[in-house]
């Protein structure tokens, strides 16, 4: 028979309590853990019978955490950091050349200079595997409270991350948004200011995608109305390849667009300039604290630093080769 503290430390309990804590809604927390409302309800409600008290209250639709509930969290955060403690310990006694490294990039970033530095690290160290998971900021989030991450890349700054407390940051680069759009009058101008590029509709990136939040956050400080979408996609070449057929105006990021061959794009009266004033972000390794004392990550890092010193990260872009108009035509 299960004793108290196995009913309420069981993985699967804390991993469904924290869910509802972290998004407060039955539906939405049932839906990401892949299980049925009625039975997410039941598993919270046998949590509470074991602990002899709510942990959540309704005012209204609105769920609400109880003073216990509060404790709960807390406890169980303090749990899932001993645990991913005493995966860290363990794993600085290992080799810093096998095992394995687990990359969470956000699903937008172009992975090419991250591609080509695997290649060459798996060259010296061909037991040493990088596994590439391609994620949603909410993902990465999760696999890093998890453990089931070592380095986040991500975009920064973040304001959907709320507790940085047991995170470090490490800058890869610093990098902003450039306007891809096809209206001649603003070609001479190396610079543009928002309230010009409203003229016809954009292609984006989905609406929870970081980049897509940025922008419509600076559309917002700025005051003006946000571009009505034509259509949205993932990936950066997606983009492109559709403001180029359809007319539509976009914006990429600089490190993506080094590739691009601008001048062929002139000629064809696609024109790309930078936004007045600039849309800027940074692209970050993100790690728990002491993650980068496991021989294997602070050796990678530290090779990464490496393999940017002899060419840096927008230099490395550009050499998978300039693509032109026609790589992106119907």
């Amino acid at each position: 028979m299960k004793t108290t503290q196995e009913s309420i430390f069981s993985s699967k309990t804390l991993s469904y309590f924290l869910q509802l804590a972290d998004t407060m809604n039955y539906t939405q927390a049932a839906q990401i853990l892949g299980i049925t409302q009625p039975a997410l309800t039941q598993q919270i409600k046998k949590l509470e019978r074991t602990v002899e008290t709510p942990l959540f209250y309704s005012v209204g639709k609105k769920l609400r955490l109880t003073d216990a509930g509060y404790i709960m969290l807390k406890t169980t955060h303090k749990i899932y950091d001993l645990l991913n403690d005493a995966t860290d310990e363990i794993q600085q006694a290992t080799s810093s050349t096998n095992g394995e490294i687990n990359l969470g990039i956000l699903a937008s970033i172009e992975t090419k200079v991250f591609e080509d530095f695997a290649l060459e690290l798996y060259r010296e160290n061909p037991d040493l595997v990088i596994n590439f998971h391609m994620l949603t900021r909410k993902e990465i989030w999760e696999s890093l409270e998890n453990n089931k991450i070592d380095l986040a890349i991500m975009y920064l700054p973040d304001e959907s991350i709320k507790n940085w407390k047991p995170y470090s940051t490490k800058n890869i680069i610093s990098d902003d948004l450039l306007l891809i759009h096809h209206n001649s009058d603003l070609s001479k101008k190396k610079k543009v200011r928002l309230k010009d590029v409203n003229d016809r509709p954009w292609v984006m990136y989905p609406q929870d995608y970081y980049l897509n939040q940025t922008l419509r956050e600076t559309f917002k400080n700025q005051m003006v109305d946000f571009p009505t979408a034509a259509a949205r996609y993932t990936m950066p070449e997606q983009i492109l390849k559709f403001a180029i057929n359809t007319g539509t105006n976009t914006a990429l990021p600089k490190s993506y667009m080094v590739n691009i061959n601008l001048k062929d794009l002139t000629t064809e009266d696609i024109f790309v300039s930078e936004f007045d004033p600039k849309i800027k972000f940074d692209l970050k390794f993100v790690y728990r604290k002491n993650k980068n004392d496991i021989p294997r990550i602070g050796r990678f890092l530290s090779k990464f630093d490496e393999y940017l010193s002899t060419k840096d990260y927008l230099s490395r872009c550009r050499l998978s080769g300039l693509r032109n108009k026609g790589d992106y035509a119907k």
